[in-house]
């Protein structure tokens, strides 16, 4: 048995990143918005004893040409909390992880979401707390400039501290129901937030139950100097973006290192890197797929990726040319550095660049069963993540490949689980039960 086990969580939007994702052979082309299809998918995760189902989400829909938006599978998709209740009454373990930003909705009705989903799935709701650096979300919501970067998580920090304080609105053992007497709930178990500050006023208390888990897990996302500062006092969970072991350790150290100093337990930061994973009997035909699949990307499609990953119009760069000075804008920092320094690191021209992100740039392991386990091993025994966030090349055979492959080879090595720990999301992370601020905790 290994001293330390693997976490898996699905990167699902709500099916693969991959743009050519859906024009796999075999693979359902309608799989992002046809509610049978992720029933059995989640299902099929399940019973793999993955961590939690983590759907992506986007508040805009224009935010690429549209000669190359016709191309993109995930142009739509069910909006995070619907589907995520609906998969919570077919599923009985696997976590439910949504995305919502603080930048473009209310801490209220956040909290409220989140709390509901907690109770109908009994305690396996995360919130990925996202600041939205899509500047084309702005238009949706009435608003013709984007907030800047820097102001975006100064105010992520304070409706976090909204969120959390409305979900202590009810001491855990509030509602006593006690029929003889007629009284619902204990008044002096209940508290008024009253949050006034620099970016909201929320009176509170929330109108629902304190979730079952105290908060739904925390989880960020965010890899900039900000982003980072974010996940090291808030987060329970980070999915990090990452190409090589060593950068993956870096991030690691840093983020554990920030926690601590925020006087947090750095056992209670699980890291995630996101990993596209494709399996084949051997190597040889493992590369095949990926080199396939990276071929149905078309190349207005590649060259909107990257436009989006450096935040600026790409298309009237060369093609055969190395990729220009970029200039600071304010789109996410992070991922703009990571493009600069992989086409610097590889040499790529702007096409070879753009093939490159068209499809997924990100890590990933490519290989056999046996392979792919090395790999990931070798990534949790020198502590540069606590597991992976696994995107799968196309659904469903790539997800059927890891769960029936990999995941029997993680576990014959002692790296995964065989049940889960627990029946909430918390459990089967090894994270405590989240103690009311307000109240002494009745457990």
């Amino acid at each position: 048995m290994s001293p330390r086990q693997l976490h898996l969580g699905a990167f699902m939007r709500p099916v693969s990143i991959h743009t050519g994702a859906w024009r796999y052979p075999g693979a359902f082309p309608d799989a992002n918005f046809n509610l049978k299809h992720l029933q059995r998918m989640v299902q099929t995760l399940e019973r793999g004893k993955f961590d939690a189902f983590f759907m992506a989400d986007h508040l805009a829909v224009l935010n690429m040409p549209i000669e190359a938006l016709k191309r993109s599978h995930t142009v739509t998709s069910f909006e995070p909390f619907t589907l995520l209740s609906a998969l919570a009454v077919v599923t009985e373990r696997i976590g439910l992880v949504a995305t919502a930003s603080t930048t473009f909705d209310a801490p209220y009705h956040i909290a409220r979401r989140f709390a509901s989903l907690d109770h109908i799935s009994g305690g396996r709701a995360g919130w990925n707390i996202v600041t939205t650096s899509n500047p084309d979300a702005a238009l949706n919501f009435g608003l013709e400039d984007h907030m800047e970067h820097g102001e975006r998580y100064a105010r992520a920090r304070e409706f976090y501290d909204v969120v959390t304080g409305l979900w202590d609105s009810w001491a855990d053992d509030a509602f006593i129901r006690d029929v003889e007497s007629g009284i619902f709930f204990d008044p002096h178990k209940l508290h008024t937030l009253n949050h006034r500050g620099r970016y909201l006023s929320v009176r509170g208390p929330l109108n629902i139950a304190r979730p079952v888990q105290g908060w739904p897990v925390i989880v960020q996302a965010g890899a900039s100097d900000a982003g980072r500062q974010l996940a090291a006092e808030t987060a329970e969970l980070v999915f990090a973006a990452g190409s090589n072991l060593l950068g993956a350790q870096r991030l690691y150290a840093d983020i554990k290192s920030r926690a601590e100093r925020a006087g947090r337990n750095p056992d209670h930061v699980k890291i995630l890197p996101g990993a596209l994973v494709i399996v084949a009997d051997t190597v040889e035909e493992a590369r095949a797929r990926r080199a396939r699949l990276d071929s149905l990307v078309h190349y207005d499609s590649a060259i909107a990726s990257l436009s989006i990953a450096l935040g600026q119009d790409a298309s009237g760069f060369d093609p055969d040319g190395p990729l220009p000075q970029i200039p600071e804008s304010n789109a996410s920092k992070s991922g703009r550095e990571r493009v600069i320094e992989l086409a610097k690191r590889e040499r790529l021209n702007v096409r070879q660049l753009a093939q490159r992100l068209g499809g997924y740039g990100g890590l990933a392991f490519v290989g056999t069963a046996a392979s792919i386990a090395d790999e990931m091993e070798q990534w949790l025994l020198e502590r540069a993540s606590d597991g992976f966030n696994v995107m799968f090349p196309y659904v469903p055979q790539g997800l059927d490949d890891f769960v029936d492959r990999v995941v029997p080879e993680l576990q014959r090595r002692g790296l995964f689980r065989r049940e889960y720990p627990g029946s909430t999301l918390r459990e089967t992370l090894g994270l405590p039960h989240r103690a009311n601020r307000f109240f002494s905790s009745a457990r």
